[in-house]
């Protein structure tokens, strides 16, 4: 993804879910994936799709057991 790219779909995320702490990581090194996160917090990974001419994108978002919440 390129930085236009990026600033576009952070811009986007933070107007529809209404924080401005939302923020989107380039990858560090080539092949890597691009990182979403709300302050400090890791909370999934951005994918880029081209397919006959139509770029869309896709969010995965992770949420593990141990950040949960115990059990009642």
């Amino acid at each position: 993804m390129t930085p236009s790219e990026i600033a576009r779909v952070t811009n986007y995320l933070r107007r529809t879910f209404d924080n401005n702490r939302i923020a989107i990581d380039p990858p560090r090194s080539k092949g890597q994936p691009v990182e979403m996160r709300i302050g400090d917090e890791f909370l999934g990974v951005l994918h880029r799709d081209e397919d006959e001419g139509e770029i869309s994108y896709s969010l995965q978002i992770m949420i593990l057991e141990e950040d949960l919440p115990p059990l009642v």
